[in-house]
């Protein structure tokens, strides 16, 4: 839980970037880098965990599970900003950000592929309808399912068999 509460107000910090990065493109870019730096601190996490309390050593279901539980963790703590967001802050900005972002490269498009688009808008349009309860809910449930899959590498990767502990050598005994 405590590594979930640090992956969850770094979630928060990157969140805050996604929004001012619309107006900002420094933000953006920062946003994204920030973005593909989590699974590196998934397995940073899971491998300060295999060392400080498992003793260096994890098997595989173990990291696992560990690092199901720190993205869980991390998007329940998430899920709140993102909550107290939707509901008083953003009023569709981010969504209507999109749309018009949608707009301007469907004009650029080729003919062939202004049929997508079209289908596109009509997705987000029906976001649009969404109550920042059901956002925040995609939302968290989009992070726990992304979190699920990027387990699996980060516990291939910080698994470890633990060394057989060292035995004192056994006295010498006579018969």
């Amino acid at each position: 839980m405590l590594f979930g509460t640090y992956m969850g107000v770094f979630w928060i910090f990157k969140f805050i970037l996604l929004p001012v990065g619309t107006t900002v493109p420094f933000f953006a870019t920062s946003y994204l880098i920030l973005t593909m730096l989590v699974p590196f601190m998934g397995f940073f996490y899971t491998r300060m965990y295999r060392d400080k309390v498992c003793g260096g050593g994890i098997g595989f279901v173990h990291a696992w599970l560990f690092t199901m539980f720190l993205y869980m963790f991390a998007s329940l703590l998430t899920t709140v900003a993102h909550y107290i967001y939707f509901q008083f802050i953003d009023n569709g900005y981010l969504l209507h950000y999109a749309l018009n972002m949608m707009d301007a490269e469907k004009l650029a498009a080729p003919k062939e592929l202004q049929a997508n688009y079209d289908l596109l808008r009509e997705a987000l349009n029906e976001f649009l309808t969404q109550t920042p309860i059901n956002i925040t809910v995609n939302i968290m449930s989009s992070n726990v399912m992304w979190g699920a899959i990027l387990a699996v590498p980060t516990a291939l990767f910080a698994m470890k068999k633990r060394k057989p502990a060292e035995t004192p050598e056994q006295p010498a005994t006579n018969q």
